[in-house]
């Protein structure tokens, strides 16, 4: 539940950070993106990729540290 909170606010401010990125290269001075219908693809694209990379953090530190425990075991 906290992953998919922490994603989709993260997704929206990353719409953001996108926007501006692309403002400062094109040096235009504003964006529009004719509707919310694009601003919402926008925001689920990045929630999905915020989520699916919240998502495999926790196992990947939980297998990290088991190999960090067994190896320290072993010698």
């Amino acid at each position: 539940m906290v992953r998919m909170t922490v994603a989709g606010i993260g997704g929206f401010f990353l719409v953001f950070i996108e926007a501006y990125i692309v403002l400062i290269l094109t040096d235009y001075h504003s964006i529009d993106f004719d509707g919310i219908r694009p601003i919402v693809s926008i925001w689920s694209m990045n929630f999905f990729l915020l989520f699916s990379i919240f998502t495999s953090i926790k196992p990947w530190i939980v297998e990290r540290m088991t190999t960090k425990q067994e190896s320290s075991v072993k010698r």
